[in-house]
């Protein structure tokens, strides 16, 4: 009977994942990321984002920020869309969302979000509801540049999602009673 070689593979990659200091997977979003209008009373900072394990091949990176929950219709409510973030990026900084674009990696851009305008729109649902889910996914692209300036954020969504070869998720929740 012959003997088996054993063949050593290469060390499995890390799984592609995203995390934050400033909320736990599932967690609660602070008063500090939540919108500053509408009733509501944040300081609609962006939350630090965190992310590790790129698959190979990566070139650049987005971020989009969905609420499914919000009483659209069915459509929901898009609260952050930045592309072009460099492939040597690993997250972005506490008020990266600022409107103006400053605080962004160099080359990246804001995309309009549901609330008419670029830059980080934080959470604000609806007086009563119940907490809306806040999905933040960062996509891991096979192209340096995608163009969606003057573009929807589902224009963005579909050029992101047609460029993508990996992504990960984190989920924040956020409500009010009153």
């Amino acid at each position: 009977m012959a003997k088996r070689k054993s063949v050593k593979r290469g060390a499995a990659r890390p799984r592609f994942t995203l995390t934050s200091r400033d909320f736990k997977a599932g967690g609660t979003i602070q008063m500090e990321q939540v919108f500053n209008s509408f009733g509501c009373s944040g300081r609609n900072i962006s939350p630090e984002l965190a992310w590790s394990g790129a698959p190979e091949g990566t070139r650049s990176f987005a971020v989009l920020v969905h609420d499914p929950d919000a009483p659209t219709g069915g459509a929901g409510w898009w609260h952050w869309l930045v592309t072009n973030i460099p492939a040597s990026a690993t997250g972005l900084a506490k008020d990266a969302g600022k409107a103006d674009g400053s605080n962004l990696p160099a080359g990246a851009v804001h995309v309009n979000t549901d609330f008419g305008g670029p830059g980080w729109g934080g959470p604000c649902p609806p007086v009563g509801d119940k907490p809306h889910r806040y999905v933040f996914t960062v996509y891991a692209l096979k192209t340096e540049r995608l163009d969606a300036s003057g573009g929807t954020a589902s224009l963005a969504g579909y050029m992101v999602n047609g460029n993508a070869i990996g992504k990960a998720t984190l989920t924040g929740k956020f409500g009010r009673k009153q």
